[in-house]
């Protein structure tokens, strides 16, 4: 798995833990719904500003949002 479907998937389950919609989510953090939407579909590289946002309105660290399975065995992205 890529680290963006990584990305996109975590946030998807904390929304689900949590009992929020994704516009919900960009709400409460600050950012563009559509903003989370390219983290999903169209964004190669999810920014840093916008994942700490999200973790902000989560009310988690990056720490806690990186600490997840998804990220064990992630694709080498160089190649």
């Amino acid at each position: 798995m890529r680290t963006k479907e990584a990305v996109a998937q975590r946030i998807l389950e904390l929304c689900r833990e949590r009992n929020i919609a994704v516009n919900a989510l960009a709400n409460i953090s600050g950012v563009s719904p559509s903003t989370i939407c390219m983290l999903n579909q169209k964004s190669q590289n999810p920014g840093v500003v916008s994942i700490k946002k999200i973790c902000d309105g989560l009310e988690i660290t990056v720490r806690e949002f990186f600490d997840s399975p998804l990220f064990d065995e992630t694709e080498q992205e160089i190649k």
